[in-house]
């Protein structure tokens, strides 16, 4: 990962805001203990009709429920404690895949061409250069699909490169989510990933029907047009998503190898 060796990934930021409470929720569901509870109610409250049968089963329920907990709390345990070794490692390639996504969609979709200070040091370069990425993608997603239409660098974006690109970043997406470890994950970021999996791929087949007007060149238009509009929706839909995925910490740079530290953040 650009250097970064898999045992020392860099600390997320906004780490913090994220926590395991998707792994701190109930293996058994609700239903169950609730089933359990009103039962054992009822069965109080019939005990002096038949109080030799309803202690046994009162008995019975109590020890199911008791056992039940057990387990799940002793579940609960081993999967936070499995998920605890690897999770800082699964942030950072999500985190990498975000800010590799933000970077290219902002050069290829947009000709992203931040101003660049020679005379400041590599790393508060690559500060301001990440801040200036982020202010073009948060004026982007408040913008509707025709007015980014507008503002597609096409001879960039419809470029085979450019679909092999997405292809890349798509095929990256569902890599993380079918990993072993992608169940530990909180169904909120799940799907996310989801989506932007879906908008990368969906992004790719508007590219291709641009390109049909050099097979069709009669229609070319009308292959281009669709094409456009295609795109501009899918874009949006991306530059949304990874937005919001790096307001939840996920997105992170490349370490420079001069200032490790001074690279660790939002990009």
């Amino acid at each position: 990962m650009d250097g970064m060796t898999p045992a020392d990934p860099p600390k997320i930021t906004a780490r913090k805001r994220r926590s395991l409470r998707a792994l701190l929720q109930t293996e058994i569901p609700l239903a169950v203990y609730c089933v359990i509870f009103f039962t054992m109610v009822i069965l109080w409250i019939i005990q002096e009709v038949h109080p030799d049968i309803t202690l046994g089963l009162l008995t019975e329920l109590m020890g199911a429920a008791f056992t039940l907990f057990i387990i799940d709390t002793l579940l609960v345990r081993s999967k936070t404690r499995r998920w605890r070794v690897v999770q800082e490692h699964v942030d950072y390639l999500i985190a990498r895949n975000v800010n590799r996504l933000r970077d290219g969609i902002a050069v290829r979709a947009f000709g992203f061409n931040p101003s660049i200070a020679l005379d400041r040091p590599d790393a508060n370069q690559h500060q301001a250069v990440r801040e200036q990425r982020a202010d073009l993608l948060s004026g982007i997603a408040a913008l509707p699909a025709e007015a980014i239409m507008a503002r597609l660098a096409e001879s960039a974006l419809f470029a085979d490169d450019t679909y092999a690109y997405l292809n890349e970043r798509a095929d990256d997406l569902w890599d993380v989510l079918n990993m072993k470890y992608s169940e530990y994950m909180a169904p909120g970021l799940v799907s996310d990933l989801m989506r932007l999996h879906t908008h990368l791929k969906d992004l790719c087949g508007h590219l291709r029907q641009y390109g049909r007007a050099e097979r069709f060149p009669e229609a070319a238009g009308y292959y281009q047009r669709i094409g456009r509009l295609g795109a501009s929706v899918s874009v949006r839909e991306i530059v949304i998503l990874v937005n919001a995925l790096k307001e939840q910490g996920y997105s992170e740079p490349a370490a420079l190898a001069d200032s490790p530290d001074a690279e660790r953040g939002s990009g």
